[in-house]
């Protein structure tokens, strides 16, 4: 397979930058401060206009589990038909059932929903019982893509997972690693697991614009500024492509 940067992104701006810093490919999502959330509607339309990029979208109603109630799993059926229409080119999902594996039944629902387009089985996988089990039914479902971190929290300590896996795949299935990506991480993980595929964020923190504050008003995170805004870092996907393009065959 060929070196491939894929950039999570939860606004037009951010998109916009990550293109031109040198992204494959971008996930569309919303809130990544919570780990991403399906995106608005005018959102993604606005991105999709201006971005000619691959684009997948991450379809995930709330925070938290991957075990879904029947109206969320609708919520989620209904969402990966609504954005294959507007023109993604890919969706990002994951069903488990309580006992940690992969909901089968749902994830062949999901794949059928999101028909000719792409799919990624996203980190419900660093999360089931069993990855090497997952993987050859991620491979039978159709899926296109497992996004792991090596069921560890940050890819460099998952990179002997990775490994495996990406032995395992034999380029039936991409295994792009993810949690903690930067050009430095793509370097160890690249030359420890063989992965050619990496999905970063490359976010920093940016100042907002408004003078008059009232920082002691918290409306939702209080460990998190009201005043500060989460911006894709150009440089820093400029340095992660950099140091891909040397894994190039």
């Amino acid at each position: 397979m060929e070196p491939r940067l894929e950039v999570c992104v939860d606004s037009v701006e951010s998109a916009l930058i990550a293109q031109e810093g040198g992204a494959d490919r971008l996930e569309v999502c919303s809130n990544l401060i919570i780990g991403g959330t399906t995106p608005g509607v005018s959102q993604f339309k606005q991105i999709r206009n201006m971005c000619e990029i691959e684009l997948r979208v991450l379809i995930r109603p709330r925070f938290g589990d991957f075990l879904y109630t029947d109206k969320e799993f609708q919520m989620i059926k209904e969402d990966i038909l609504m954005f294959r229409e507007l023109g993604a080119d890919g969706v990002v999902a994951g069903c488990l059932k309580a006992d940690g594996s992969l909901d089968i039944k749902r994830m062949k629902e999901l794949r059928e929903c999101a028909g000719t387009i792409k799919f990624t089985l996203h980190r419900a996988f660093d999360v089931c019982r069993d990855p090497y089990e997952a993987l050859e039914e991620a491979v039978l479902l159709g899926v296109d893509t497992i996004l792991t971190s090596g069921q560890a929290a940050v890819c460099t300590e998952g990179a002997d997972v990775l490994k495996r896996l990406v032995s395992q795949a034999r380029e039936r299935i991409e295994i792009m690693a993810g949690s903690g990506v930067n050009a430095e991480v793509i370097r160890q993980v690249a030359e420890k697991a063989h992965a050619l595929s990496f999905h970063m964020s490359g976010k920093q923190m940016e100042d907002s614009g408004m003078i008059y504050r009232k920082p002691h008003v918290s409306m939702g995170l209080p460990c998190f500024s009201e005043y500060g805004i989460l911006r894709t870092d150009k440089k820093e996907v400029q340095k992660a492509r950099q140091v891909l393009l040397k894994f190039s065959v």
